[in-house]
């Protein structure tokens, strides 16, 4: 584990629909991140209006260099009318995106059940599930960083600034 005093912080991006729900994986997160040392007030989290905002507000908080990793969270369901899986590929690739143009990493906890529906038997399962996907997208997080921060110390001291 890395010296914490050496990061900034964490943007988490969420989605307002369904914000119910992905509240339970938002804690999740936040609890998770504290169990590997990090403050609460070093996670900035934004709301937009649904999934499909999300990587333009990640490319801006990317770009803004205030950012040691950014986390995009989504619940895109199957509305029985619209393609959501148009929506869901399109999340994920401008999150991909996002990532390899800015250098920063960008986590997907955009998750696109297959059938949802509003009931308390799904809203029970899915409550849990996405607390345990707010762990996971939190371990993905911490372990990103310190590989990079490991990759980092392998380098010659010359080459550390142009890695960043």
């Amino acid at each position: 584990m890395r010296n914490k005093t050496q990061t900034r912080r964490i943007a988490y991006i969420q989605s307002s629909w369904h914000s119910g729900l992905l509240a339970h994986s938002r804690l999740a997160f936040y609890d998770r991140m504290a169990h590997y040392g990090w403050a609460l007030n070093r996670i900035d989290t934004y709301d937009v209006p649904g999934a499909f905002e999300i990587p333009l507000l990640a490319k801006r908080a990317a770009l803004s260099g205030r950012y040691d990793a950014i986390v995009g969270a989504a619940l895109v369901v199957d509305g029985g009318i619209y393609r959501h899986e148009f929506v869901a590929q399109a999340v994920i690739d401008g999150l991909m995106r996002v990532q390899l143009e800015t250098n920063v990493p960008v986590f997907s906890m955009s998750l696109t059940p297959h059938h949802f529906h509003s009931h308390d038997d799904h809203g029970k399962f899915f409550s849990d599930h996405l607390k345990h996907k707010g762990r996971e997208v939190a371990d993905a997080c911490e372990g990103m960083l310190d590989a990079l921060h490991r990759f980092e110390l392998d380098l010659p001291p010359e080459d550390v600034d142009q890695a960043a």
